[in-house]
């Protein structure tokens, strides 16, 4: 059973996560260990073992970017311990740019605001983009739209980690 089944909620990057909660936490309550206290042992395995499963689930699906991953996974598209190289110069090039201004900020964060500001701007529109193109190319379910879908992730991964490497300067700056 794979993890849209388990939890009852449509196979979609476009998810209600107050949906997709509430039949977690029905789960984790019809499955907790604590309710197979007087079970058998292997009864109690197993809802320690559902218990897990479910966990996984609900862990993967709430995040956008593991549930791409997993749909693509589950139709075949293998994104682990990936090598791929971007074959996109002009992605790369703005990667470069990017973690320029990003260098820049690190090393005299007082100067830097207005900068700051902008690159936020500019990792928050790039992801919003990517984040439709890889829901529009899922959607789509065809082997094309998948390897597309897979690209764009990837691509999606570079801005977060940017995006985790802005914040990570920001708390810096505060502590």
């Amino acid at each position: 059973m794979n993890y849209f089944e388990l939890l009852g909620v449509p196979e979609h990057m476009e998810l209600d996560l107050t949906v997709l909660s509430r039949h977690y936490l029905e789960l984790q309550r019809r499955f907790h260990p604590d309710q197979f206290g007087n079970a058998s042992e292997r009864d109690r395995r197993q809802s320690v073992q559902q218990a897990a499963m479910i966990n996984d689930a609900f862990q993967t699906l709430k995040h956008p970017m593991s549930r791409a991953e997993y749909l693509l996974e589950q139709r075949g598209v293998e994104l682990k311990h990936e090598q791929q190289s971007f074959q996109d110069t002009h992605f790369l090039m703005q990667q470069m740019e990017l973690r320029e201004q990003l260098a820049e900020i690190a090393a005299a964060p007082e100067q830097t605001e207005a900068l700051q500001q902008q690159l936020e701007q500019e990792l928050s529109q790039q992801q919003q983009h990517l984040r439709s193109e890889l829901s529009a190319a899922i959607a789509k379910q065809t082997a094309e739209a998948d390897a597309l879908a897979a690209a764009t992730l990837r691509k999606l991964k570079f801005f977060d980690k940017l995006q985790q490497e802005l914040e990570f300067i920001e708390q810096q700056r505060q502590d």
